[in-house]
């Protein structure tokens, strides 16, 4: 499933790519149906932050987390 990247990869074309599949698929239904009669569950991550407000940083240690 996972195949080698190019070097002379058009990011640009791979997102369109990706975005066709996930329509395709109807990716957030999927995942919704999968869900479906499960318990709900929040994501907290951590008391509040000594930088202040949370920010684009905080989304990326999340997306680490999820992983």
């Amino acid at each position: 499933m996972i195949q080698p990247v190019p070097e002379n990869i058009v990011f640009s074309q791979e997102e369109e790519k990706i975005l066709k599949y996930w329509k395709d698929c109807d990716a957030f239904k999927s995942c919704l149906k999968q869900s479906e009669n499960k318990p709900r569950f929040v994501f907290y991550d951590g008391p509040p932050f000594a930088t202040g407000l949370p920010h684009y940083g905080h989304i990326l240690e999340i997306g680490r987390a999820v992983q």
